[in-house]
């Protein structure tokens, strides 16, 4: 009887706002314990990310912001679009053949004949000088090969661009999952940290038990051993954000940048969207379709191209020249135009048509194979989607009910009904039951944004209303 009323005067010490019930273990108690439907807690990440340098001195880091970073400072999106910048300037290359060509020339020859030497018993040479040869050389028409090498290189100019809206799509998906991943990581921190706060207050209330005779020595260090490991997830937890924060820096482009501020949270924003829709918007969202299609037409034109390897090339040509046995002892001129044919090797000609068409068959096929791969990930992308979006209200409830059942075990505890075995196990119950939330929440939201660059284009939510739970 003693010992009871002091754990009562022990309890009333503790807990002097806070009225304690008779029936505490068996009911929860609304003003003590907060509403099962809040089951999370709204403390929002800590606020130790800070860019320096910057006019406001402190930037709120959303995935707005990310992208936004990424699109301006990755560097596979900078290498692509200096291919497109490339790419044009070979397009000009081609087009140069219809300009002018200009040379000059000068030069000194000495030639001595010794077949007349030895017959006329004397040597002869002979000086040769050019002061100056000017030549300028004009293609008038080349029956489209020109014409067909520079469409070539505007479809590989097409592509290039292509390519970038490819890039920019993955560029696009990786900052998302680093950036979810980060605000998952966070989140971990956040359970965990509540979790050392959670048995230091047991490790508290088992050695004020022990104090005063109501519990063994082991319910002590029972405790004490739960506060450490809880330390050590928190440490754990804590490198963990740095590695994710490491991560998102990377794929953003900007691996040395100073330290900035996230407020969001995970959050769980559902969207509406079929299978067939999603396939249809990648039909014209989907870069890589695109690009299987300009490849196609660049070896259909390669093949014309080769085909024409038999015509010949009209051009103007003209000359001056200056030189003689002395530097400007005579000059010369001449013009005319020129049917210039090509050396012709029938057997390689052909081969070259053969190899060209063989290629166009296989563009073909690869655009076919392209276009079922993109299929297959779609699939993939909107079935991962469609099962962590039914997953979501099972870790809710999860959640819920670790909670009830932790606060009715505490309550137990508090008043010598419940051992600390069944109060850790709560505890740890509930701990599990929120990063299992978390994760499916993280799951989520990286597995919709896998769908997004599958279909090539952001989904809307189904409504502005966003469901984020402990806020």
């Amino acid at each position: 009887m003693l010992k009871r009323i002091l754990l009562l005067s022990l309890i009333i010490g503790m807990t002097s706002t806070v009225a304690i019930s008779a029936d505490i273990g068996n009911k929860v108690n609304e003003k003590e314990y907060p509403s099962a439907d809040k089951v999370l807690p709204a403390n929002p990440p800590k606020a130790d990310f800070v860019i320096e340098g910057s006019v406001e001195k402190n930037i709120d880091m959303t995935l707005d912001k990310c992208i936004e970073l990424a699109l301006g400072n990755n560097p596979q999106i900078n290498a692509a679009f200096h291919d497109i910048l490339a790419s044009d300037a070979r397009i000009r290359q081609v087009w140069a053949n219809y300009f002018p060509q200009l040379s000059w020339q000068t030069g000194y020859t000495k030639i001595k004949q010794l077949q007349l030497s030895d017959a006329l018993g004397r040597n002869l040479t002979f000086n040769y000088y050019i002061l100056g040869q000017v030549t300028l050389q004009q293609m008038l028409y080349d029956f489209g090969v020109t014409q067909n090498q520079a469409t070539i290189k505007r479809f590989d100019y097409e592509a290039y661009k292509t390519t970038l809206s490819a890039t920019i799509n993955d560029v696009i998906y990786q900052t998302k999952d680093a950036y979810f991943n980060l605000l998952f990581a966070f989140e971990n921190r956040r359970v965990a940290e509540d979790t050392v706060k959670k048995f230091e207050m047991f490790y508290n209330q088992a050695k004020a038990f022990y104090e005063i005779g109501m519990n063994p020595k082991v319910d002590v260090t029972i405790a004490e051993v739960n506060l450490s490991n809880a330390k050590l997830q928190l440490i754990q937890a804590d490198n963990a954000v740095n590695l994710a924060v490491a991560k998102l820096n990377n794929v953003m482009g900007v691996p040395f940048i100073d330290k900035y501020n996230v407020q969001e949270r995970l959050k769980y924003q559902p969207v509406d969207v079929t299978f067939n829709k999603s396939v249809e918007i990648a039909r014209d969202a989907r870069p890589e379709l695109k690009l299987a299609e300009l490849k196609v037409e660049s070896a259909n034109q390669t093949m014309k191209l080769v085909k024409k390897s038999y015509f010949p090339t009209l051009s103007i040509e003209g000359q001056y020249q200056r030189g003689g046995k002395s530097w400007n002892s005579n000059y010369g001129y001449n013009i005319g135009g020129y049917l210039n044919f090509p050396t012709i090797n029938g057997m390689l000609i052909k081969n070259e048509i053969k190899e060209a068409r063989y290629l166009y068959d296989k563009e073909i096929a690869n655009a076919k194979n392209t276009q079922n791969s993109i299929y297959l990930e779609i699939q993939n992308a909107y079935l991962a989607l469609e099962e962590k979006k039914n997953q979501m209200p099972v870790a809710i409830l999860g959640v819920k009910q670790a909670k009830e059942n932790y606060e009715l075990s505490y309550g137990r505890y508090r008043v010598g009904e419940a051992s600390p075995t069944e109060l850790k196990d709560a505890q740890i119950n509930y701990q599990q039951a929120q990063l299992t939330y978390y994760n499916a929440l993280y799951q989520y939201n990286s597995s919709k944004a896998a769908l997004e660059k599958a279909i090539g284009k952001n989904l809307a939510a189904e409504n502005s209303d966003v469901v984020e739970l402990g806020k």
